[in-house]
């Protein structure tokens, strides 16, 4: 018989070579299933930012003070909702209200002259219309009686001489012709003396007539005077009215204080000073920038994209889907803009809001393995010296 430790070593012997061939066949199995992998498998590769934040997608509006002040009183809260038209901050305008009271009561002394003056303007010129009608009547009877007066005394100078011709035959007396002769120089002197008193009153109208029209525009002087005053201060108040106005800060749209400055009552502001930022109501979107080499000729619109966040783990709190809306077509500051719309039916438990910092990847192809080592090696081979950065295939950080 045989011992039971010679019975031992055949059976070891017996069992190797099957050993062997199955584990053989193990390595083959899984080289051929890595081989498969890593030439057929696809992998995503992602272009990945070097920052990204949410905006909404209107620009935030600034609050500025339009002059230097006192602050006397603020209602800025971070965060707080504010409606177009609310006062934020108004600041000191005692010194521009009581210029604003003075120009007005300048402005209510000013009215009542304006209407004076326009009021003896039309009074003048109505007695100067008056006095031109009269006028008229007054010369056409003088006219009339002096017409009147020369042909009596050509009808006197017409006797006259026809009695000279009578004296000359001997019919009349040298008396009757001396009186008819002192007749018809009568009526010439007093046709003479009613001509000169026509022109007289020519001239009395004349002058009348001067006087009324130089009073009528010294008047009318004084009221563009008075009225330019009262321009002046109309201007004026409106002025300091929207000074004070303005004054009184208001918020220009309807949104949430995203940015306040530490406002006290009593403080100083200058003019330009930013007091608070105005985040409008709309849409979120992502801004990010890339650098050229992986974002031109890659990222395109459409494309789908994953927002991670600074601050709340991807481990825990997952990512924030994307897509692409818009590219830039140039370089700015060594980097390309990318904007990114938010996915409304994403599933992150993330509190999406204005101002959130963190990276977006952007899913650009699909390859194999094989096809990343290779373009690795490519690159490598191109810049021995320095290593270059791999695009992260699957999001893997």
């Amino acid at each position: 018989m045989l011992c039971p430790f010679a019975r031992s070593e055949r059976s070891l012997a017996g069992d190797s070579p099957r050993r062997l061939l199955w584990g053989l066949f193990l390595a083959a199995v899984l080289l051929t299933g890595w081989g498969s992998w890593f030439l057929l498998a696809r992998v995503a590769v992602y272009a990945v930012s070097d920052k990204a934040d949410i905006e909404v997608d209107r620009a935030a509006h600034p609050v500025e003070a339009q002059f230097s002040g006192r602050v006397v009183s603020s209602r800025l809260g971070l965060d707080q909702e504010v409606r177009v038209g609310e006062v934020l901050v108004e600041l000191d305008s005692d010194a521009q209200q009581l210029q604003l009271k003075e120009e007005r009561v300048h402005l209510s002394t000013v009215g009542p002259h304006v209407t004076d003056l326009e009021r003896q303007i039309a009074s003048v010129q109505a007695a100067l219309d008056r006095e031109r009608g009269s006028g008229s009547v007054a010369l056409e009877e003088s006219g009339a009686r002096v017409k009147e007066a020369d042909a009596s005394a050509g009808l006197a100078e017409e006797d006259a001489k026809r009695l000279e011709q009578l004296f000359s035959s001997g019919v009349v007396s040298e008396a009757d012709l001396h009186r008819v002769r002192a007749t018809a120089q009568e009526r010439r002197s007093a046709a003479e003396s009613l001509r000169l008193a026509v022109t007289r009153l020519e001239r009395q109208q004349l002058i009348q007539e001067s006087e009324r029209q130089a009073q009528i525009e010294e008047l009318r002087t004084r009221l563009v005077q008075i009225e330019g005053e009262k321009s002046t201060a109309s201007a004026s108040i409106e002025r300091l009215e929207s000074e004070v106005n303005r004054r009184s800060i208001r918020a220009p749209v309807d949104g949430r204080l995203g940015e306040v400055a530490n406002l006290r009552v009593g403080s100083v502001v200058r003019e330009g000073d930013k007091l608070a930022a105005i985040i409008p109501i709309g849409k979120l979107r992502v801004v990010a920038t890339f650098l050229p080499e992986d974002a031109l000729g890659r990222v395109r619109a459409g494309q789908h994209a994953r927002l991670r966040l600074e601050g709340f783990p991807w481990a825990q709190y997952g990512s924030v889907s994307a897509t692409v809306t818009k590219l830039a077509n140039e370089v700015r500051d060594g980097h390309i803009r990318v904007e990114l719309a938010v996915e409304p039916n994403s599933t992150s438990r993330i509190p999406l809001q204005h101002g959130l910092p963190g990276t977006i990847e952007v899913r650009v192809e699909e390859v194999s393995p094989a096809s990343l080592v290779l373009r690795a090696a490519g690159r490598l081979l191109a810049s021995p010296g320095t290593p270059a950065p791999l695009s992260k295939p699957g999001g893997q950080p």
